[in-house]
């Protein structure tokens, strides 16, 4: 499980440091991935194929179009942690998600996978998300699965 939040640097090579706390699960390697509200979804081995296992029986049962499996696996990247603990992010992923070179990103753990955002929009994502915990009604049900 992946909890907590942490501020890092995307350098020049957009490249990013994990948390050490995050590395160990993703050894000898991971899967990064357009993530729900425009972040970029970084998934152990284990969690990619449960995610690929899960997509392919929606399409089976009609749930999801196999032209939504195909966008999803063309918009998933293997990658490696390097020596000091740093993932590079592919450019389509780094448009996707609003980051910039030399600029300041969000890594947060979301219990199944790591998320990397842009500050002001891991920001309205989570003042949204505490205003529904806060509320003694929540309007909205989180979805079953997260690439639906």
């Amino acid at each position: 499980m992946f909890v907590g939040r942490h501020e890092r640097q995307l350098d020049p090579k957009g490249r990013v440091a994990l948390p050490s706390t995050y590395r160990g699960r993703f050894e000898p390697r991971c899967y990064l991935a357009f993530g729900l509200d425009g972040c970029i979804d970084v998934l152990t081995v284990s969690g990619f194929e449960e995610v690929a296992h899960e997509m392919l029986e929606r399409v089976k049962r009609g749930e999801v179009s196999r032209a939504q499996q195909r966008a999803l696996a063309a918009t998933m990247v293997e990658a490696q942690l390097d020596a000091q603990g740093r993932l590079t992010l592919d450019k389509v992923l780094r448009d996707f998600a609003g980051l910039e070179s030399g600029n300041p990103v969000v890594v947060a753990g979301s219990f199944d996978r790591v998320e990397i955002w842009s500050p002001a929009t891991y920001a309205r994502q989570t003042a949204e998300g505490g205003a529904q915990i806060k509320s003694p009604h929540p309007t909205t049900a989180a979805p079953p699965g997260q690439y639906a």
